[in-house]
């Protein structure tokens, strides 16, 4: 696989201090402790546009199976595209980062008849070999096919250059001969199609009934075809399709990763990252419908979670990388890790110039924040389904990876980072990581009764207190390489606020830190990231407020709310920044590219958003 970093891939945790790991397996007789009895949240008053919104994100897919949503979408299925027709010298090729009828593309297809008297593309599931790179297309001697049972109808819409336009469209019959004859894991359905569609100039909705059909196994999930008698007035067919999805009879709550921001026309920068899923976002995500009482929600990416550290599809040491495909976690069937196992789906995108699937250097590492985030999330799904115990198990097995970060100078450090299998262990220390780590490790603590987390989440808090400047009234960054000195060059807000959340009655200079805050870096009503004032960063806006609401200063609190809820979507979303291009000083993991923000829709300042309206701590 490529390696290829992109400017945005960081843009979610504070600190370009990141990393991934191959630790060993420190599980002690302690951690056998059985979880004591805890006590679901009790939120006063759990309403949040926000957390609709986030609710809204998940029920969306509860009845929908994609085979294509937008260009390099990770909710898109059936990925592998085939050729069929008279004539292999001159394939067409399909773009699928054209216009299309919603969201930020479609497929622009065509079929030249000079050149074939008939021709299309198969819509298939594809194989991933053990050990291979790059997937094939099933040839109907593996089980590759995907269960769609439960599916009543195909949908999708589509539309001609010229309205004179006649194309054909199908499913399923993959591997099935004109003979009756299949291939050993051939589709359990025979070809199921609408015949040929005289198509419109404007895009039309189409419907295909799979009512009766056995879909057990599909390998073929969509398909076209036209010829030259059904068109005989063009030289060149050519027609538009998008949002090719399966509607099911029942809603079911899968395991989900959500898209951590809005999707970006293909071709910018930020499209690189559209089917990005970070595990901070994700995990706070979860957190926040915790807190609002949407358990069944809150679940849905935990489980995705869950699945993540126990699926990597290379290591075996309990590690989360930064960010995952969004969508469905799981491997597609038939396609097979390193391992020759199921596997968690990273995140990258397809160039249609190199003709290459590039992968980030940020995703498949691991931060420590990160994951200390993951625990938190898990934690807390464990108290309102302390029957499911894989939750409280996820959050231990997470816990006792990042316990051998745990470095004897103090604090714990950054993780590792890099592409398998030569990944490296960070060696500098991150005060933001370190402050997650004090609730994450308290709350293994309480659930567990295992002194290890106890002393693990003192280790973290002294590591944080060690980083205060009690002139200036400020947190550091963390240290540099070395582990002990300190790093000085960027003063981040959340740093900042998450610590006064995080150290509670323990910190006593809170209004000292937020007199910094406020001087250096209020802008416009809100709050930046750094202090060059160059735009609000909303997440870090929240986290402010939040932290006024932690000292008593509700008139404060409802200030910056009342902000926020004006820079909030109709839909109760929010984005990342109030404009493109807001800076944090930093630069992206293994670049020299700076990281900033942009005016996005994002779900880690939506989740944020939810915590300030719920007026809850996460950290406390």
């Amino acid at each position: 696989m490529k390696k290829y970093v992109s400017s945005l891939v960081a843009a979610t945790l504070a600190l370009s201090l990141l990393g991934c790991t191959d630790p060993t397996d420190t599980t002690d007789a302690g951690s056998q402790t059985q979880p004591t009895e805890s006590t679901p949240f009790d939120i006063p008053d759990p309403e949040s546009a926000a957390a609709d919104w986030l609710e809204a994100q998940l029920a969306a897919q509860d009845n929908i199976l994609w085979v294509y949503r937008d260009d390099a979408d990770g909710l898109n299925h059936f990925t592998q595209k085939s050729f069929m027709g008279d004539n292999y010298r001159n394939v067409p090729e399909m773009n699928e980062a054209s216009e299309g009828q919603s969201g930020i593309s479609g497929i622009a297809a065509e079929l030249d008849m000079t050149q074939h008297s008939w021709g299309g593309y198969m819509f298939l599931n594809g194989t991933l070999e053990a050990g291979s790179s790059a997937p094939a297309v099933n040839d109907g001697q593996v089980a590759a096919g995907i269960d769609l049972t439960g599916a009543e109808r195909l949908v999708f819409y589509a539309k001609g250059e010229t309205g004179a336009e006649s194309v054909e469209f199908f499913m399923g019959g993959f591997g099935w001969k004109e003979t009756g004859e299949t291939a050993e894991f051939a589709d359990t359905t025979p070809k199921i199609s609408l015949g040929t569609v005289n198509l419109a100039k404007e895009w039309k909705r189409y419907e295909l009934s799979l009512k009766g059909a056995d879909l057990s196994r599909v390998a073929c999930g969509f398909g076209w075809v036209a010829n030259d008698a059904s068109n005989p007035s063009l030289t060149t067919v050519r027609f538009s399709i998008d949002d090719i999805r399966y509607e099911f009879a029942n809603a079911a709550k899968s395991p989900l990763f959500l898209q951590s921001y809005a999707s970006a026309m293909p071709g910018s920068d930020d499209a690189i990252i559209n089917n990005f899923a970070y595990v901070y976002d994700n995990a706070i995500a979860a957190l926040a419908l915790t807190y609002a009482g949407k358990h069944d929600r809150a679940r849905q990416i935990a489980d995705a979670i869950v699945y993540a550290y126990q699926h990597d599809r290379y290591y075996s040491d309990d590690r989360l990388r930064n960010a995952y495909s969004s969508g469905d976690p799981v491997s597609f069937p038939g396609w097979a890790s390193a391992k020759g196992e199921d596997f968690a789906r990273v995140p990258g995108f397809w160039d249609a110039t190199d003709k290459q699937w590039y992968e980030d250097y940020y995703a498949v590492s691991t931060s420590t924040g990160n994951a200390a985030w993951a625990v938190l999330a898990l934690c807390d799904v464990y108290k309102n389904a302390p029957e499911q115990t894989q939750y409280l198990a996820a959050a231990k097995d997470i816990g006792d990876f990042i316990l051998t970060l745990r470095s004897e100078t103090g604090g714990f450090t950054g993780g590792y980072e890099g592409w398998e299998p030569d990944q490296t262990k960070a060696t500098y220390k991150s005060t933001e990581h370190n402050i997650d780590l004090i609730p994450a490790f308290a709350q293994l603590a309480a659930l567990t009764g295992d002194q290890k987390y106890t002393d693990a989440s003192a280790h973290a808090k002294a590591f944080v207190l060690s980083m205060y400047d009690a002139g200036q009234g400020n947190f550091y960054t963390g240290t540099g390489d070395d582990g002990v000195t300190a790093n000085k060059d960027v003063l981040p807000l959340d740093t900042n606020t998450w610590a006064i959340l995080a150290l509670g009655d323990d910190f006593k200079d809170s209004a000292k830190t937020l007199a910094f805050i406020e001087q250096r870096m209020a802008v416009d009503g809100g709050y930046d990231f750094n202090s060059d004032s160059d735009g609000v960063w909303m997440e870090g806006t929240a986290q402010t407020a939040l932290a006024y609401k932690a000292v008593g200063n509700e008139d404060k609190y409802r200030q910056i709310l009342d902000y926020l809820n004006s820079k909030a979507e109709s839909d109760g979303s929010i984005t990342a920044a109030d404009r493109d291009g807001v800076t944090t000083g930093f630069v992206v993991s293994g670049t020299d590219l700076p990281w900033t923000y942009g005016h996005r829709v994002h779900v880690g300042a939506t989740a944020w958003l939810a915590f300030a309206q719920m007026g809850v701590n996460p950290l406390g």
